[in-house]
């Protein structure tokens, strides 16, 4: 399971997606969430998902990839259909038994909340494989330069939110060896119920938690050592500039949007 995250992993291949200006993606990603938002129709949905399998064959990314991200929130996806599915209080009846009642309304929403969900995480693994830590970190510290004037910690805040995105597929590589070691040494961690499951993964925690600060410490160590103080006065090897292909990208997601504005006046109800 701990293979199955891709958020934070970055997939290294030369692709007109990974030549894009980190700013224009990190902008992209925010309208293509705002137009997830926007759908309220299976055609709708359709239009996002085809948008999403196009960008994944540009960026020479396996869509499975994306779909085997889903997989560690498989149980939070059918949490939230399920909660959607039978707390409707209006709509028409389609199923009745005993105390369950299921409204076409609740239908509704479970779809759409499941599948908002689905794509929203679908939208940033994309962005995290497609865009290395580095970049990602100067593309949010170049928008977010203009709050310095108000003294806002711009450098800082990319920095710390880079370094987590790097660490997340560290520390789930680092959680498996430590199951493998101890499954090798009589520890269970897949017979019992949710319960159980959870008190087994207790164990894991301390070891975890130990190897964890002792990175965050040589992590440290290596920025004093290399005279790290911040953002003042840094330079970059890589100057960020915009590009034809930037253009081109921002105008597909902005018919993206239309597209769903458009969807969505003509057809209120779409599919559904």
């Amino acid at each position: 399971m701990l293979n199955n995250i891709t958020i934070g992993q970055y997939y290294p291949v030369k692709s007109c997606i990974h030549d894009l200006d980190p700013r224009v993606k990190i902008l992209l990603t925010i309208a293509l969430i705002v137009a997830v938002f926007l759908v309220h129709s299976a055609i709708g949905y359709a239009l996002v998902l085809g948008f999403l399998y196009l960008t994944c064959r540009l960026a020479h990314v396996p869509f499975r990839m994306l779909l085997k991200g889903l997989k560690p929130l498989r149980w939070i996806l059918v949490l939230t259909f399920v909660l959607n599915l039978f707390f409707a209080a209006d709509g028409d009846i389609l199923l009745q038994w005993q105390f369950i009642t299921i409204r076409k309304q609740g239908l509704l929403n479970a779809l759409h909340y499941s599948l908002r969900l689905l794509f929203l995480v679908m939208g940033t693994s994309l962005l995290t494989l497609t865009t290395s830590p580095i970049q990602l970190s100067d593309g949010m510290e170049m928008l977010m330069s203009p709050l310095k004037v108000i003294h806002f910690p711009a450098h800082e805040l990319a920095m710390m939110m880079s370094i987590a995105l790097r660490f997340i597929p560290t520390l789930m590589d680092e959680t498996d060896k430590i199951m493998k070691a101890q499954m090798a040494r009589g520890a269970d961690f897949e017979s019992g119920n949710l319960i159980a499951r959870a008190k087994a993964m207790v164990p894991l925690l301390v070891p975890l938690f130990v190897s964890a600060f002792r990175r965050a410490g040589d992590l440290a160590m290596a920025m004093e050592a290399r005279c790290y103080h911040g953002g003042e006065g840094r330079t970059r090897l890589r100057v960020l500039k915009l590009g034809r292909g930037d253009l081109w990208a921002s105008l597909a997601v902005a018919g993206l949007i239309g597209l769903i504005i458009v969807e969505g006046i003509v057809l209120p109800g779409g599919l559904w």
